[in-house]
């Protein structure tokens, strides 16, 4: 698995999210695109499409499975069962993601390691870290049915494990709505500097020291030169 150019929390452009993938991403699930590393595009904001949430302080996420192509003449793809195959036959996204996590379930291949980005702003990304896919179901929505995914934090999040357990301590995911809230109080800018570059949402007490993800009171934005000086202290 190649190495990204940046760690779980940091803040990027979509267009380095875009390059440092390999390419243009516009749906949310991308099963292994051009044989890489799966991709989830997540949103827990208000007005989301789909219902993903964060559950154990971050260390999980219950990730919705996508709707059916809108198609001209057909019904609205949000008044219908969420498909795992298109007309012609093929498998969709939700159709592969259910298929990896079933062979997990099997213990016949290991988990899915998907990596999963998050929209906060218009243009502006988080990259929340690496996850694996450990289970996959069907439930009731409304009148239709839904999938659901569930995928655990990933124990290495870097290629280097001097570094793994303290980003593991550093990074649990954020919702989006503290995100944003974070964003908007902060002005985009590191908190001690004021710099608008390589910036990354910090835990003001680290969540190994009972801070929580959960409040916005907990979290600000540091540059990566203060971000690396802060490590895990409380300052």
């Amino acid at each position: 698995m190649p190495a990204l150019p940046y760690k779980p929390g940091d803040i990027i452009k979509y267009v380095e999210m875009n390059m440092a993938e390999g390419g243009s991403f516009q749906k949310g699930m991308n099963f292994r695109p051009r044989g890489g590393t799966s991709l989830f595009l997540m949103s827990t904001r208000r007005g989301a499409p789909y219902n993903d949430r964060v559950e154990k302080q971050g260390r999980v996420l219950i990730y919705e499975g996508h709707n059916a192509k809108r198609s001209r003449g057909g019904p609205d793809p949000a008044m219908i069962d969420q498909p795992a195959v298109t007309p012609s036959g093929r498998f969709t996204e939700n159709g592969r993601f259910a298929i990896a996590a079933r062979a997990f379930k099997q213990k016949r291949a290991p988990a899915e390691p998907i990596r999963v980005y998050d929209k906060v702003h218009e243009g502006i990304w988080v990259y929340n870290g690496l996850f694996n896919l450990v289970d996959a179901w069907q439930e009731e929505s409304g009148q239709r049915k839904v999938y659901k995914f569930k995928l655990v934090l990933a124990e290495d999040q870097t290629t280097s494990p001097a570094r793994a357990a303290l980003e593991i301590e550093h990074t649990r995911v954020i919702p989006t709505p503290v995100k944003q809230e974070v964003w908007l109080r902060d002005k985009g800018r590191c908190v001690i500097c004021g710099g608008d570059k390589n910036l990354h949402f910090d835990h003001i007490i680290p969540w190994s020291k009972g801070g929580s993800s959960l409040v916005a009171e907990n979290i600000q934005l540091l540059c990566a030169k203060h971000n690396l000086a802060k490590h895990d202290r409380i300052e």
